[in-house]
């Protein structure tokens, strides 16, 4: 591996690195599990839509998440091309040579080295002093680059550290080798300005010794803050986010790749950065976790939900009908939809039910349109949505009625 992701960055300092990690942290959640060909499915469909650092799982987990993670780097790997293969390590060597066994198939493979830094990590669960943190930090790092062109140092529960000691241990990982620093918001604790003015001490104070160092963001949803901190992170010099396909993650997951990588999009005049994804191919890598997980995507899920570009309101069709742009900020096909449609429910208006039933080849006009649409008013209020066989059917109907009133 030569670091071509973060020469990248250090030639083009507006591209975002997206990191996934959809295989790791969302594959630890409850519900979530994937088997070795699952995870091959899915690696080949994040390597299609462009991440450009898959995290692949966690070696030293158990035996079968090392041999998942040789699976996906056997398939899908290449020298030349694709993304980097990463699987995440606690800071010590039989973590770290799990991991080296797992990805020892590509030249194209990075380290992920994590430890706990916020006082109630060290208490708690270490039992160490930051002293002691810090240097096996430090120890860590080292003896990955024995292995890793590419390591990335995390502090766990970075939010919840002491600013002054995050940055001690931020920069003593970088001296020993991390080309790349993350600071995670491992319990969903921080909001947008807070994560904002954080990043911009920890680069103020990091960079000047290591100017091709990448900040990372690696933010959870438990307050549903992670998609905005994430863009607030970017805002402050960012130039990597960790994410997962539908936010799937530990408790209430992660940030959603989908909707950061889409919102830097539609708002790039505000964020000024570029990704290397496929937008086009949003849509099918979604649906394509919620078949290897069993999990539905809920239908008002941003950017890929069943709801994203449906329209049931009248006033919303009618100025859908005159210009999408009334009520889409995005464009349905740039995610992978065949285009925006038109739900008829009680909320629905005489023209979407006029120009969906002559599209059927039921022409409603005057006094056929008038009784028509009262017809479906009164069994919207009835069963919900109105499909294209109960809308035959209400014209249907109508027109009989009529028909029969002219005779008589």
């Amino acid at each position: 591996m030569t670091g071509s992701i973060i020469d990248r960055v250090s030639t083009d300092p507006n591209r975002v690195i997206v990191f996934d990690t959809t295989m790791r942290d969302g594959e630890q959640a409850p519900g979530f599990s994937m088997s070795p060909d699952d995870k091959v499915r899915m690696g080949r469909t994040l390597k299609a839509l462009g991440v450009d650092v898959m995290e692949a799982g966690f070696a030293a987990a158990s035996p079968g998440d090392e041999d998942c993670i040789r699976a996906v780097v056997g398939e899908l790997a290449e020298d030349d091309s694709g993304p980097v293969f990463c699987s995440l390590s606690r800071s010590n060597e039989s973590d770290i040579d799990a991991s080296y066994r797992a990805l020892r198939g590509t030249k194209r493979r990075r380290c992920h080295v994590f430890i706990g830094t916020s006082p109630i990590h060290r208490s708690a669960k270490l039992k160490m002093t930051p002293d002691q943190v810090l240097a096996q930090a430090v120890r860590s790092v080292e003896y990955a680059r024995t292995h890793f062109h590419d390591v990335e140092f995390s502090a766990e529960d970075a939010i919840r550290t002491e600013p002054q000691f995050l940055a001690e241990v931020l920069e003593a990982a970088a001296g020993a080798g991390a080309s790349t620093l993350n600071v995670p918001d491992t319990v969903g604790y921080a909001t947008p300005d807070e994560i904002a003015s954080l990043y911009r001490f920890l680069i103020a104070r990091i960079r000047p010794n290591f100017p091709n160092v990448i900040f990372s963001t690696h933010c959870h949803n438990d307050l549903g803050l992670a998609v905005a901190n994430s863009l607030s992170a970017v805002e402050a010099g960012v130039r990597q986010v960790e994410s997962t396909i539908n936010g799937i993650g530990e408790r209430a997951g992660n940030a959603a790749l989908e909707e950061v990588v889409m919102a830097l999009r539609v708002r790039a005049e505000r964020y000024g950065v570029t990704t290397g994804i496929d937008t086009t191919k949003l849509l099918e890598t979604s649906r394509m976790l919620s078949e290897v997980t069993h999990s539905p995507i809920v239908r008002n899920k941003a950017i890929v939900g069943i709801n994203a570009f449906a329209h049931e309101a009248g006033i919303h069709q009618h100025g859908m009908y005159a210009d999408a742009r009334t009520y889409e900020i995005m464009r349905p096909e740039d995610v992978g939809f065949s285009g925006s449609f038109f739900v008829l429910g009680k909320h629905s208006g005489r023209t979407a039910v006029q120009k969906r039933a002559e599209v059927l080849g039921y022409p409603l006009v005057g006094d056929h349109l008038t009784d028509a649409f009262a017809a479906f008013k009164t069994r919207a209020d009835e069963i919900g949505e109105i499909d294209d066989a109960e809308l035959i059917a209400i014209c249907t109907a109508t027109a009989r009625k009529e028909a029969a009133h002219v005779a008589a």
